[in-house]
């Protein structure tokens, strides 16, 4: 445990050193300080906060993930010559790597509504899942960039990948599913959509903020549906339990590739 944290430690000054790290922090506390401003109200700055934590939190952290990943392979290279585990140096990394993204992206978001406060106690609660749903992202695509890193060398073709990753997970996931329903609506769909939505950790979130919106009557049928899963504490605990997968086993995966690679 002591080694894991001397290598966070090294981790945060060195993210922190770079400079990145500020600048996405400053990035994302203007955008929230600039909404109150212009908006005035909690419930328009919490209604347009969605699109940052569900569009620019996962291209942010995987990009930035994977150049600084590539960029740090002579320095892993070097403490692989040290007695330590590779365990132990893998979740390191990893550590660092995640926590100072998910610390900007609170501080960048939180400040500002700390500083401004809710209009109503209900949406501190919003406030909340917007909160912990950034996190979450922040470390399954996290996972998912060390993980692109490890599997391929070219630094361009790793660059590829994970912006093709984010490109489907965002925009091209949600298309099909569209073009789907759109193609079988003669069919009961719902469970199915269910099914889809849990696949895919956007969706997730996306879903999830929504209810807190009640913007679920929008959505029809099956938005009363969703509503009526993802908004009792099962669907709730389910749709947590997915999310922590989508950090775990990338997470594992990429240990696995870890372990055994010849660098």
């Amino acid at each position: 445990m002591n080694t894991i944290l001397k290598i966070i430690k090294y981790e945060l000054r060195d993210v922190i050193r770079s400079k990145w790290i500020l600048i996405y922090f400053a990035f994302l506390f203007l955008i929230t300080e600039g909404m109150f401003q212009f908006s005035g109200s909690s419930s328009k700055v919490l209604l347009s906060m969605i699109n940052i934590v569900l569009i620019l939190i996962p291209i942010i952290t995987i990009s930035y993930g994977i150049i600084y990943m590539y960029s740090s392979r002579e320095f892993t290279e070097m403490l692989l010559a040290q007695p330590i585990k590779r365990k132990t140096l893998y979740t390191g990394l990893y550590s660092g790597l995640a926590l100072p993204l998910s610390l900007a992206y609170l501080g960048g978001v939180g400040i500002p509504f700390i500083i401004h406060g809710v209009d109503e106690s209900g949406q501190f609660t919003v406030l909340l899942i917007l909160l912990m749903s950034g996190v979450a992202l922040s470390f399954v695509f996290t996972s998912l960039a060390v993980l692109i890193s490890l599997s391929s060398d070219d630094k361009v073709k790793g660059l590829g990948i994970g912006i093709f990753v984010w490109l489907f997970m965002a925009v091209v996931y949600d298309g099909a599913l569209l073009f789907g329903s759109y193609l079988l609506s003669e069919y009961p769909l719902e469970k199915p959509m269910l099914g889809m939505t849990m696949l895919n950790p956007i969706d997730l979130a996306r879903v999830l903020l929504m209810l807190k919106f009640d913007m679920s009557a929008l959505m029809g049928y099956t938005g009363a549906v969703f509503k009526k899963f993802f908004g009792s504490p099962y669907g709730m605990l389910l749709s947590s339990g997915m999310l922590m997968l989508w950090i775990i086993v990338p997470y594992l995966i990429g240990k696995r590739i870890f372990v055994r690679k010849d660098f």
